[in-house]
């Protein structure tokens, strides 16, 4: 039984899992807008919601702990222009809406967007 485990697997071992997280979260940085399916926009939300938060900051330290999870040109953009734009808000930066599922395996998709 799966009692007290929140995280989604998406059928990959830890280290993939992480850098898909990473990788989802830079091109929604990057782009401000992305179309995924439902879990996994669901998990990276919270993931870049964390990050917008430490980004507000503005310090070296926080800027440093970004430019791990999403690489430098994602954090210059998070950094300058939304932990900015967001300062003055406490949570809630992205925004999660359904979509029609996907015509090939019929999957669940989502648009999850900053708001």
């Amino acid at each position: 039984m799966r009692h007290h485990n929140a995280n989604r697997k998406f059928s990959r071992v830890r280290k993939v899992r992480k850098a898909l997280v990473n990788s989802l979260a830079r091109s929604l940085v990057l782009h401000q807008k992305m179309r995924t399916t439902e879990p996994k926009a669901k998990e990276i939300r919270p993931f870049v919601e964390k990050l917008v938060t430490k980004g507000k900051l503005q310090t070296v330290a926080a800027r440093r702990a970004i430019i791990e999870k999403i690489g430098q040109n994602a954090t210059k953009i998070l950094m300058d222009t939304l932990s900015k734009k967001y300062k003055d808000q406490n949570g809630g930066y992205l925004r999660i809406t359904k979509t029609k599922p996907r015509l090939s395996d019929g999957s669940k998709m989502a648009t999850i967007s900053f708001i």
